[in-house]
């Protein structure tokens, strides 16, 4: 298996992950629907819940807390390396594996725009889990575009 298939195949089940998210109402609830019975005990929930129940942490936080600020400033620099690795092997005669990324690989304007807007949807996606009370889903969703980043500058830097 090439990894250009790997990517297509991870970029699929991505892009259904995601949309299945937004979605689900219950991952858009703004608070208990007042119908619903009374919650279970918390040893009694499904192993896979605590990601997707709205969580009511002690001392509820506010977006811009020292841990989204870390995570921020790893998700820019994450990116930003991405950004220079990509234009770095773009300019020398490489081939761009993300068929979204081609899209506005063929300048560096273009690319910068890619990565710039993609960091503003971390961003915002984060945001919106915070506002609806996800709080886990929050900070996740950063976790996951720095590792996706890292692992592309990694890639980047091997296949020179």
């Amino acid at each position: 298996m090439t990894f250009a298939t790997l990517f297509r195949r991870l970029l699929a089940v991505s892009t259904t992950t995601l949309f299945l998210l937004a979605i689900c109402p219950r991952s858009l609830a703004q608070g208990p629907i007042p119908e619903a019975p009374a919650p279970r005990a918390a040893a009694a929930q499904p192993a896979a819940s605590f990601l997707f129940a709205p969580t009511s942490e002690v001392g509820e936080h506010s977006f811009w807390d020292r841990q989204n600020k870390v995570l921020l400033v790893s998700l820019v620099a994450a990116n930003t390396a991405d950004f220079a690795v990509t234009r770095s092997n773009l300019q020398n005669g490489g081939q761009e594996l993300n068929p979204v990324v081609r899209i506005f690989g063929r300048s560096s304007a273009g690319l910068a725009v890619n990565f710039a807007g993609e960091t503003a949807g971390v961003v915002g996606l984060s945001y919106l889990f915070h506002k609806t009370g996800h709080h886990r889903m929050e900070r996740l969703v950063s976790y996951i575009n720095i590792g996706a980043s890292a692992g592309a500058v990694g890639y980047g830097l091997a296949h020179r």
